[in-house]
């Protein structure tokens, strides 16, 4: 399989610290296109950056996850406005959203960050890469309120909701959790959206799909979950690959 987009990685994670070079110098003959770095904060959006420097099929995205909002610097959205303005390879703001996973969560500072990053991305013209763990209320009202340009990424909500997504011009991410035994809410949801609003992503170095699952993830294991996604939509394989790198293209304008 060829035509990769990987639209959802994290190759500045320390996991990568002992082999990232020679990992990402073999990502291109292993079949992999294109490589869109989330970013998890300030540290993590100047490391994509610089990734995105070093390596021609690498772009990134740059923005601060909702687990974090309670350590951003007063500062954040220049420093994001301005990592995006010195870096034609940053697509996107992002990973941005909610995430009321874990107790003590502070669910309006994370409705602030959230909400003047998503008015950042408007204002620069960009897409955005949305993180919304156990949160799908508040998000999709958020949503609803911004319309903007973007995905939902590692997919998590019903097939009602994907419907609404979609609906709001909206494309949806899947990791290997399409390949896992208890995805059953997940196929659902994709089994709703049309193709042209599917991407592929892997969430590295998380989300190894089956038969990886436990071990550090990378990009070279998303025909995985290609073959999983091919076989709820009837498609060949190699065909949804290229619809999906088709999609990341015309999202994040590459």
């Amino acid at each position: 399989m060829n035509g990769i987009f990987d639209t959802h990685a994290h190759y500045a994670d320390e996991a990568f610290d002992g082999d990232r070079q020679e990992l990402l110098e073999r990502l291109p003959g292993q079949g992999i296109e294109l490589v869109m770095l989330a970013s998890s904060g300030i540290d993590d959006t100047m490391a994509n950056s610089r990734l995105s420097e070093q390596y021609g099929y690498i772009y990134a995205a740059a923005g601060i996850h909702p687990e974090n909002a309670d350590s951003v610097p007063e500062d954040y959205l220049g420093i994001v406005h301005d990592a995006v303005i010195h870096n034609p390879k940053i697509k996107a703001i992002g990973e941005i959203g909610l995430d009321y996973h874990y107790d003590g969560y502070n669910r309006e500072r994370q409705i602030t960050l959230f909400t003047r990053q998503l008015e950042l991305a408007g204002e620069l013209d960009l897409p955005v890469i949305i993180h919304s763990r156990d949160a799908c209320g508040d998000t999709m009202n958020i949503l609803r309120e911004y319309r903007p340009r973007g995905v939902v990424h590692c997919f998590s909500g019903s097939a009602e909701t994907a419907a609404e997504v979609v609906k709001l011009g909206m494309y949806i991410g899947f990791t290997g959790v399409l390949t896992f035994k208890n995805a059953k809410k997940a196929l659902r949801a994709l089994d709703e959206i049309p193709a042209e609003r599917l991407l592929l992503e892997t969430d590295c170095p998380y989300m190894a799909p089956v038969p990886f699952r436990g071990k550090r993830c990378d990009s070279t294991m998303i025909p995985y979950t290609a073959q999983k996604a091919a076989e709820i939509k009837k498609m060949n394989v190699q065909e949804l690959i290229d619809i999906a790198c088709e999609n990341g293209k015309k999202l994040f304008n590459i």
